[in-house]
């Protein structure tokens, strides 16, 4: 594709250099550039594209994409934002794939990844073939791929698109992280829906604070969606409604456009009535816990915003699987339950360990840690949550990262007042035997923070393969003798 055709939806741009120039690929990453590419200087935290630009020309890249003029002979696109040139650009390179297909994005600070994974069963279970975008994995032409990031780089994600219509897929379920929204790799996405899970204290590492978190999760319904769905037992979503034309849902008994009602639980789930325009819909789903029922609402009225028919899209929901990582339980034939789950913030550990406790007639015993290099007012607000809804908490590692972890197990501790039923150990693999091995007939083990994680990351991005699942069935193997 020529040059100055790749530049047509970009707002302000000046093209220095011959404008059919031909362009065969994209690239933001210099050691990733091949013969034609068209390479954009984007300025990081820590490092400059302009600085690598000589590099990628060396590499074959064909023309750049700058914010300044460069002493380079090749044609150059000069912008105010390289960042955000990408995402227009990369649409158009790959013929605007999102106006092909049903794009759905799912945005908030908990529920995102169950919300996704429930959407795209019912669109599945209704005949529609649909890729997903998420935390967990990406799926495109029902193939899975592991992901790195919760929202790739536009880029990638627009490349993603047209291999998903080329795989024969018709819609994607995607999850849009606050940081893609103000990064800009949302844009240029035509969202035939969005949805909003709620907003809860998380990455005041990079937002300065929940005003600004809010205001970045805002984006996503600036833009214009073709429907959009909030949840209004949240003050934010509640904000969103008030502000936007939206439809709404409660699973705390708020007037909304699908409301739950009569909702009870058990070990195979949670069963409800939903209560919306299309009439009084009897709902069972199997993921426990009132945020799943929220979860399951929204992604109720989401397939149905989207064209499913009412019926069939509770059907779905009853037939839709578990998500790896998220209230996942873990048997090997112990005489009590066992639970691994993503929980990483104050709100998400308090949901998790609130649904735990309604369905264990015994001890409530939870594993609690945080993450390195990301939020540490988070970090005793964890550790408060942990402590006074367990019997029994275990402190431990999550993530460290560059942080030394006997730091970060202070700044949880320094949440919890009463430390008489707090263990801490900071080897997470000792810390789950240890919460095993206090755990007697009819109690609950939750084990937070890393879900369906399979590394754990420490200095210098050194990662060693770790997955609580595996660690958890481990433990319990060796607890009743069997080979681990």
């Amino acid at each position: 594709m020529r040059l100055d055709q790749l530049a047509r939806d970009l707002a302000s741009s000046e093209l220095v250099g011959d404008p059919g120039t031909e362009i065969t690929s994209l690239a933001f990453d210099n050691r990733k550039v091949t013969p034609g590419a068209l390479f954009f200087c984007v300025r990081g935290l820590t490092s400059d594209g302009h600085d690598y630009a000589p590099d990628a020309v060396g590499r074959g890249a064909a023309a750049l994409v700058c914010e300044r003029r460069l002493e380079l002979d090749v044609p150059q696109l000069v912008v105010s934002d390289s960042r955000a040139a990408m995402a227009p650009v990369a649409a158009t390179f790959n013929d605007d794939p999102t106006a092909e297909m049903q794009l759905a994005g799912i945005t908030g600070t908990n529920g995102k990844t169950t919300t996704a994974f429930l959407l795209r069963d019912i669109l599945e279970y209704a005949g529609t073939p649909t890729g997903l975008m998420g935390t967990v994995k990406q799926v495109i032409g029902g193939v899975e791929e592991e992901v790195v990031r919760t929202t790739p780089e536009a880029i990638d994600l627009q490349a993603s698109f047209r291999q998903m219509l080329d795989a024969g897929d018709e819609a994607c379920v995607m999850e849009v992280s606050s940081h893609a929204l103000v990064m800009h790799r949302a844009d240029a996405i035509d969202f035939d829906l969005a949805i909003f899970t709620n907003l809860t204290q998380d990455h005041l590492d990079f937002h300065s604070d929940m005003e600004d978190y809010f205001q970045a999760k805002r984006l996503l319904f600036a833009s214009e969606p073709g429907v959009s769905i909030v949840n209004v037992d949240d003050e934010y979503g509640r904000r969103l409604a008030a502000e936007f034309d939206c439809l709404t849902y409660s699973a705390d008994g708020n007037a909304a456009d699908y409301s739950a009602l009569d909702v009870s639980f058990d070990a195979g789930g949670a069963r409800f009535a939903v209560q919306s325009e299309h009439g009084e819909m009897a709902v069972r789903t199997g993921l426990p816990g009132s945020f799943n029922v929220a979860n399951a609402l929204a992604a109720l009225a989401g397939a149905i915003a989207l064209g499913v028919d009412p019926g069939e899209a509770v059907a779905g929901l009853s037939e839709a699987g578990r998500v790896p990582g998220r209230f996942e339980p873990i048997d090997e034939g112990q005489t009590f339950a066992v639970l691994v789950d993503y929980a990483h913030t104050p709100d998400s550990v308090e949901n998790v360990l609130r649904a735990a406790r309604g369905l264990t007639g015994g001890r409530l015993i939870s594993i609690v840690g945080a993450g390195g290099d990301r939020d540490r007012a988070k970090r005793p607000l964890m550790g408060r949550a942990g402590a006074e809804l367990s019997d029994l908490v275990v402190i431990t590692s999550d993530n460290p990262r560059s942080e030394e972890p006997s730091a970060i197990i202070e700044d949880v501790l320094a949440g919890i007042e009463d430390r008489d039923a707090v263990i801490v150990e900071e080897d997470r693999d000792a810390a789950i035997g240890i919460a095993l091995r206090e755990a007697g007939p009819g109690d609950t083990v939750v084990i937070a923070g890393k879900g369906h994680e399979q590394g754990q990351e420490f200095e210098n991005g050194r990662k060693i393969p770790f997955d609580d699942r595996d660690v958890a069935r481990k433990h319990l193997r060796e607890l009743a003798g069997k080979p681990a």
